[in-house]
């Protein structure tokens, strides 16, 4: 069957659905109040440029006119809109976060805006009662569900999070009308990592060090490779990479390690992100290890502790440009000017 019909039935089949839904959930957005009245306005779109049908991996859809009211359902889709001066109406809190709240990094402009989570099981009918216009996500967290979301508002999905990160922001721009601010701060954030790693292969005799991320959470330790979030931006930096954290398939993004392997972490650079309670990690056994006390990086004083939120689940422009600066304060370079 030719991509065309598979997106054509695709497309009657979530009309359907979607008026189910919609029936559904009728009764509960008319009697509901705007529980959420904030929402950064999107002025700078295009209004001329709407209604615009963006094909996406869930198949084709048309967002009526500018979006006002959005809700996103991960991390990376809260990065992009809040970098594009939109606040969403609705977003989940992070599910790495027990101490509860939206990310650190973000927060600040983020009062009155509501919690649509738990992350892998949104609450519907409290989205639905915030009469969002667009809703932001991906098929890896939220497929299952994608038909009743499409029911209440427009349902933008990428396929995946994490690693492509970059064509996930251009979707985000695309779908909020706002496709050159987003290309704009992407040129700006690779222009800067450019410039941090120029400055640090300077420092270091023209040859960059070498790096390694590090991450301890309940179950196996994690390194992560070159496909991964963290990765990327390594690379945009030009840090180099040990071999084994080398990877050319987009869905290998990281390696567990054991702690006897904890040597395939040997770098110039280490950093560690940890997530939520050390205790509740094997971080306290691995980094007291002899096979850990032993790695270059450890006994050079070169061990760098990072905020786990930025790093692993940022997954964003206003993440990357924040571990610049903890690359940057790693290596003894001053951050260049955005």
């Amino acid at each position: 069957m030719s991509l065309r019909r598979l997106r054509a039935r695709g497309v009657r089949r979530a009309g359907t659905v979607a008026a189910g839904a919609l029936l559904a959930l009728g009764t509960l957005v008319g009697c509901g109040t705007d529980t959420a009245t904030t929402g950064g306005t999107n002025t700078a779109a295009d209004a001329a440029s709407f209604p615009r049908t963006l094909d996406t991996v869930m198949g084709q859809v048309t967002i009526p006119r500018v979006p006002q009211r959005v809700v996103v359902l991960d991390t990376a889709e809260l990065d992009s809109t809040t970098l594009l001066g939109v606040t969403p109406v609705g977003a989940v809190i992070p599910h790495t976060k027990t101490a509860g709240g939206f990310p650190d990094y973000l927060k600040a402009g983020l009062d009155g805006v509501t919690d649509v989570g738990p992350l892998l099981e949104p609450n519907l009918e409290r989205i639905a009662s915030l009469k969002p216009d667009l809703i932001l996500s991906s098929k890896i967290r939220h497929e299952k569900i994608y038909d009743k979301l499409s029911g209440i508002a427009p349902t933008v999905f990428t396929e995946t999070t994490g690693g492509p990160w970059k064509a996930n922001l251009a979707v985000h721009g695309k779908a909020l009308g706002l496709d050159q601010p987003a290309a704009d701060a992407l040129r700006k954030y690779e222009a800067r990592a450019r410039a941090l790693g120029a400055a640090i292969a300077a420092k270091n005799n023209g040859t960059a060090p070498s790096a390694s991320v590090v991450r301890f959470l309940a179950g196996p330790t994690r390194l992560y490779l070159t496909q991964s979030f963290s990765g990327v931006v390594l690379t945009d930096v030009g840090l180099n990479r040990p071999a084994n954290q080398v990877s050319t398939d987009a869905k290998k993004t990281m390696l567990e390690v054991s702690p006897e392997q904890i040597d395939g972490a040997d770098a110039d650079l280490i950093f560690v992100a940890t997530i939520d309670d050390p205790g509740k990690t094997p971080k306290n056994a691995v980094t007291s290890s002899p096979v850990w006390r032993d790695l270059a990086a450890v006994k050079n004083g070169k061990v760098f502790e990072v905020p786990d939120e930025t790093w692993m689940s940022g997954i964003g422009v206003q993440a990357a440009q924040r571990m610049l600066a903890d690359i940057a304060q790693a290596t003894g370079v001053p951050l260049p000017a955005e």
